[in-house]
């Protein structure tokens, strides 16, 4: 069985770390997958990624989603969908859902013009599985500023931050059946089980959490 397997959250939210444990967990259980991001996962999405995450550029809302839009059309016609016809499962940091979140609870870009260009550079292939991690947007930022020199978006203040953790639990609550919502501030072994518990569960196999 196939799926499309999304990570979202917030900035310093860990998607990272358990993208990372779920392949490694697929790979143990000998599922064939690719694991893939946004903005990136193809040259042009590299490039773009470089742009989108330049602190130094100043960037509109209406451009800077459609270069994220521009990032994924690039993404599913050259890695998404066929990974999928060849039956594997692919896991993405990040996908549209980030856009509704970013650009449109957070930016305030209109929601009707976010889903018709979602729509088109998707050409309509939504998740199968999003899992949403979590985390107070000030807990996130000082997370992802002990990385290093903080990005464009992360540079972006508070206000921004919290309206785009609103926009995610907003669309969490809307879509209950394709959301797996967590508590990012959780122990990650702990969000490793639950995680692999669902992702066993929808591929038809018999995974139960390890102790």
């Amino acid at each position: 069985m196939t799926l499309l397997i999304t990570f979202e959250g917030p900035e310093g939210a860990g998607k990272s770390t358990q993208l990372a444990r779920l392949a490694s967990r697929l790979v143990g259980a000998g599922v064939p997958h690719v694991v893939t991001r946004e903005p990136g996962g193809t040259e042009l999405g590299a490039r773009v990624r470089e742009v989108l995450l330049d602190p130094d550029l100043a960037i509109d809302p209406l451009p800077e989603f459609l270069l994220y839009s521009a990032s994924r059309a690039q993404l599913v016609q050259e890695v998404i969908r066929p990974a999928l016809a060849r039956g594997e499962v692919v896991v993405c940091d990040r996908y549209a859902d980030s856009s509704r979140a970013y650009q449109g609870a957070g930016r305030g870009l209109d929601a009707e013009l976010l889903e018709t260009v979602t729509r088109e550079a998707t050409a309509g292939l939504t998740p199968d599985l999003t899992v949403l991690l979590d985390l107070d947007p000030a807990m996130g930022l000082a997370r992802a500023a002990s990385r290093g020199q903080p990005d464009r978006l992360e540079r972006a203040d508070l206000a921004f931050h919290t309206r785009v953790r609103a926009g995610f639990l907003a669309l969490a609550a809307r879509e209950p059946g394709r959301f797996l919502t967590l508590d990012a501030t959780r122990d990650p072994d702990a969000l490793e089980r639950d995680i692999w518990a669902v992702v066993g569960e929808r591929l038809g196999r018999a995974v139960a959490p390890s102790p």
